[in-house]
Parts: C-alpha cells; sequence; structure tokens
C-alpha cells in the first residue's frame, strides 16, 4: 500500500513538474514576444506544440507571434490548427478575426469573434484580446474597440492583470489622449512594475509631443532596470533621431547615438529578419546611406510573393540613388511599381525616388511626371519638384521651367517657403516674354506680387516687378509713359540704401539703372528732381554716360523763341 501510495504521490510529483515547466516555457515565450525576439519566441512556441499539440494557447501565441510579423497567411494556418487541437480554447477565433482585421475583412472578424464570445463569454482574456485586435489595423476601430476593453476590465474584477490597463492606455495613446493613457498606463505598472513595454509607451507618447527629455527619462527607466529589454533602445533610437532635427547644434551626436541605440536593438532582439527590416527603414530617415547600402545587400525576404519583399527592394531602390548608382535604381523602383499584388503600398516617396534616379539619367520628362506624383501624394516634398523647375531655369529652358513652377505652385500655394518658386517662374515667364508678350508680363507680375507678400524685403522682386511694369508701360503708352515702374523702383532704392546698405555696393549697376530710369520719368514732370536722381546714378558710377548726357540736357537753359516781328 505504501508503494502504491508512493508510486501515486510521485506520478503527482511528476505530472506537476510537467506543468510547470510547460508555465515556465510558455511565459518564457510571451516574455520573449514581450522584448520582440520574434524568431526565439516562434522556436520556443513551435516545441511546446511538438509537446503539448492539444493547448490551443501554444497555437494562439504563435499566431500572435506571425500577426506582428505581419505574416498573416501563416497567423491564420495555425490559429485553424489551434481550433482543431482544441475548439473550445476561445482565442484561436479571436486570431482568426485579428487576421480578418489586417486583411480588411470586417465581416467575417465580426463572425470569429462572436464564435470565440461563445465560448469565452466570462473570460476577460476573450474581451481583451477582442479589444486589441480592433485597435491593431491600419485605421483603429475605438468604437468597436472600447465596449470589449471595458468589459475584460469588469470581469477582471480583481485587477490581477495589468495587460487590460496597458491596453486601455494604449486605446487613449493612439488618439493622443495622452492624459488619459498617462494614467491607466500608471495603473498597469501598479500591478506590475517591471511591465517596461509601459516605459516605453508613455516614452514614446513624450516624444510624439516634443517632450523629449521626459521621454528619455522614461526609456532610460527601462533599460536601467533591464539592460537587455530591446525595444526601449529601438525607441530611444527614434527619440534621438527625431530630437537630431529639433536641436540642430546637437544634430549629428544625436544622429550618431540613435544609430547605436538601434543597433542595441537589434543585437537584444535577434536579428531577425523582421527587426533589420525595420534597421534599415530607419537608416533611410538617419540619413546612414552607406550602412544601408551594406545592409540591403544581404537582406533577403522569404520568397518573392511575401509581401516583405516590396519593402526590401524598396529599400535597395532607395539606396542605389542615395550612393548615386541612378541606373540600378532605376531597375530597383522600377521592379517595385511592377508588383501589381503591392499596388496600394506605393507611397509618394517611391515616385519621387525614381524620378531622382531618372533625372541623373537624363530622363527629365518622366522624371518630372513621376516627380509630380510624388508631390501630389505629399506635398511636404514639394521642393523636389521645383529642383527640376530650377535646373530648367538654368539651363535658360524656361518653355519647361515655367509648367514646372506653375505645378509647383498649385500643389503647394499655402507654404510660406513657397516665395522663390513664385520668384523663379516670374523670371522665367519675365526672359520668355521678351519684354513684349504683355499677357505673359501681367502673370510674371502677378507672381512677384505674392513673393513680395511672401517676403516683403526681397529686394530683387521688386527689381523685377519695375523692369517687368516698364515693359508694361511701354507697350500700353508707347509715347509718354505713365510712370508704372516708379513705386518699384523707389521701394528698390530703399532696401539697398537705408534698410540693407551693405548690399548697394553689390548692386552698383541695378541702382544706376534705377535711378536713370527715376531721372528719365521726373525730366518730363520735376526737373529738379531728375536731375537729383541723375546725380545719384554719377555719385556711384562717374562713367556712366546715360547719366551725364541727360544732365547736360537738363542743365542747358532752353533756347529764348524769337519775338514774332511788330506789326505796323
Amino acid at each position: 500500500m505504501k508503494m502504491i501510495k508512493k508510486a501515486i504521490t510521485l506520478s503527482l510529483g511528476l505530472v506537476m513538474m510537467g506543468g510547470a515547466t510547460f508555465a515556465q516555457s510558455l511565459a518564457d515565450a510571451k516574455k520573449a514576444m514581450d522584448a520582440e525576439q520574434y524568431q526565439k519566441a516562434s522556436s520556443m512556441l513551435k516545441t511546446l506544440i511538438s509537446s503539448q499539440a492539444t493547448k490551443g494557447e501554444n497555437y494562439f501565441n504563435l499566431g500572435e507571434v506571425y500577426l506582428r510579423t505581419d505574416e498573416i497567411d501563416s497567423a491564420r494556418a495555425v490559429f485553424t490548427k489551434g481550433i482543431t487541437a482544441e475548439p473550445k480554447y476561445a482565442l484561436n477565433y479571436v486570431g482568426l478575426g485579428h487576421a480578418d482585421l489586417k486583411s480588411d475583412n470586417a465581416a467575417s472578424a465580426k463572425t470569429n469573434f462572436d464564435k470565440a464570445l461563445s465560448f469565452g463569454m466570462k473570460d476577460y482574456q476573450t474581451y481583451l484580446t477582442i479589444g486589441k485586435a480592433y485597435l491593431d489595423q491600419k485605421t483603429p476601430d475605438y468604437a468597436a474597440s472600447l465596449p470589449n476593453l471595458q468589459k475584460a476590465d469588469e470581469l477582471d474584477s480583481k485587477d490581477k492583470d495589468p495587460e487590460t490597463f496597458v491596453a486601455l492606455g494604449d486605446y487613449y495613446a493612439l488618439q493622443k489622449k495622452n492624459s488619459e493613457a498617462y494614467n491607466v498606463y500608471l495603473r498597469a505598472t501598479d500591478i506590475n512594475p517591471a511591465l517596461y513595454r509601459v516605459n516605453v509607451q508613455i516614452g514614446k507618447m513624450y516624444r510624439e509631443a516634443y517632450a523629449f527629455a521626459e521621454a528619455e527619462a522614461q526609456l532610460k527607466k527601462a533599460t536601467a532596470a533591464d539592460p537587455n529589454y530591446g525595444p526601449a533602445y529601438r525607441e530611444l533610437a527614434e527619440l534621438d533621431l527625431q530630437w537630431s532635427y529639433q536641436d540642430p547644434k546637437n544634430g549629428a551626436a544625436r544622429r550618431a547615438e540613435a544609430l547605436t541605440n538601434y543597433k542595441k536593438y537589434l543585437d537584444l532582439t535577434d536579428k531577425s529578419f523582421e527587426s533589420r527590416l525595420r534597421y534599415v527603414q530607419f537608416l533611410v530617415y538617419a540619413d546612414d546611406f552607406v550602412t544601408l547600402s551594406n545592409e540591403v545587400a544581404t537582406l533577403n525576404a522569404p520568397d518573392a510573393n511575401n509581401p516583405k519583399t516590396f519593402i526590401v527592394i524598396r529599400m535597395r531602390g532607395y539606396s542605389a540613388i542615395e550612393n548615386k548608382n541612378y541606373p540600378q535604381g532605376v531597375q530597383f523602383m522600377n521592379e517595385l511599381f511592377a508588383r501589381k499584388q503591392d499596388a496600394s503600398r506605393i507611397i509618394g516617396l517611391d515616385y519621387l525616388y525614381l524620378g531622382k534616379a531618372l533625372q541623373n539619367t537624363g530622363s527629365d520628362s518622366l522624371a518630372v511626371v513621376n516627380i509630380t506624383k510624388g508631390v501630389e501624394l505629399d506635398s511636404s516634398k514639394v521642393e523636389d519638384l521645383a529642383e527640376i523647375g530650377k535646373k530648367y531655369y538654368a539651363a535658360k529652358n524656361y518653355d519647361k521651367a515655367i509648367p514646372v513652377f506653375k505645378k509647383v505652385i498649385s500643389l503647394n500655394s499655402k507654404n510660406p517657403n513657397m516665395a522663390m518658386n513664385y520668384y523663379y517662374l516670374a523670371l522665367a515667364e519675365y526672359v520668355k516674354s521678351g519684354a513684349k508678350d504683355r499677357a505673359m508680363l501681367v502673370e510674371s507680375d502677378s507672381a512677384l506680387a505674392k513673393v513680395i507678400t511672401l517676403a516683403p524685403e526681397y529686394d530683387p522682386a521688386f527689381l523685377y516687378r519695375a523692369r517687368i511694369n516698364k515693359a508694361i508701360d511701354v507697350i500700353d503708352n508707347p509715347e509718354t509713359q505713365k510712370g508704372l515702374a516708379v513705386p518699384f523702383y523707389e521701394k528698390y532704392i530703399t532696401l539697398l540704401t537705408v534698410t540693407k546698405p551693405e548690399k548697394a555696393a553689390a548692386h552698383v549697376k541695378d541702382l544706376a539703372d534705377s535711378y536713370n530710369y527715376l531721372g528719365f520719368y521726373y525730366s518730363g514732370v520735376d526737373k529738379e528732381k531728375a536731375k537729383e536722381y541723375f546725380n545719384k546714378t554719377l555719385a556711384i558710377d562717374p562713367a556712366n554716360t546715360y547719366a551725364a548726357d541727360n544732365l547736360k540736357i537738363l542743365n542747358t537753359p532752353a533756347a529764348q523763341p524769337k519775338k514774332a516781328p511788330i506789326k505796323k
């Protein structure tokens, strides 16, 4: 009898020990997932599935790994196997619904969520996971997410699981409701102070609000508590990069620190394909194209049809173009655009890079077409199109420069930095007009009026507006000009002699021309004022024959008319 009891006790001990090993292994897998060590987590979960094939939770977590790495089909297959292994385990139905949402199939997602609730209506985890799924899509469905998260909170009445509060914090943070998010996140850390993801999320909130010092403090709390927590280093890298643009004095140092932190993140997240893929995208924003070239050369997607292959090709194209290998850049970007299955993923920057490569391989017309498309999708990149306009202008190809600058202006007319594009448009139209095409001169004048509105002290705009109005005056009033150019020449002179006198020495010819025009105009209405302007010309340009000749005429007494003879 004692032997039987001993055997039973030993048997129970083994069962309990086996359960503890399983629980510990699953906990380790979840910890690896949280630390974004997806290859490690995947390997651990596959091992668990081999040894615990009827446990639906193993399949669910492996499916979650696939969802996080955007392998939707693999996730769906694993969730389906999980349902076969343990039909009443609700979360695999939630996983299928989550995959549906990522595939833009909300109706199918709702069906799967309802099925999950039929098995797990009293389990807060079911509602929590559904609520998180509604948040984890391109356009979060806040209205559908919140009731599920609130129900999860209600069912977990003793607040044992901090993940409910983390999810509620994410719900508010995604909507930029930072105060609400912060308070809920703190409730999560009250339950588990070792939830370093919360520090990362709070740090991200601060970064997005441009509170960089506060963001850094939160992230360093995580790295101080756990120096091996990779996501904190990734977020520090993102912070350093964004901070570098707001702090030009320390910009180079911060970008270098950003790259160091990102490399730490890679080292701590098993350098999986997914983490390396994120790294190469980060390198684009960090302007480290030499490193980018080295990285993309050895980065290969699992197969040609994998959605991530699209990003790899994109990064190779960007890298080739930034490293001035333009023909190869055109090749990669054409390959990117040829992927019809990924047509919806094309962004403005793709068109801009292709345009840049085409421009540098001599295909200017195609470059304009592609850069224009890029700017239409992202108006903040309008200066890329303006650069082509400037190239045409410098080559004196005004016929091509004019429509490009018009397009630039039409795509981003409210940009306060648009003054120079109006200016180049005006000059191209002025030169093309030959001072004879009145309609084009009027267009040029209107563009310069915009320049003056945006940059009231930009003196070249007044000089050219004066010249344009002088030409219009000659066309409209060939016999006696009305002085349309007078106010613009006067303003130009004031800007160069009163407002910015340091510029006068470099613009002697333009000042002399301005004084001469005013002298010419006033010689017909105010001879003393005309003499004053011609004398100003000679003061800065003593050899100016036009001013000297006109002064002689103005200073010569008019001949006295002969008196008519008295008739007797």
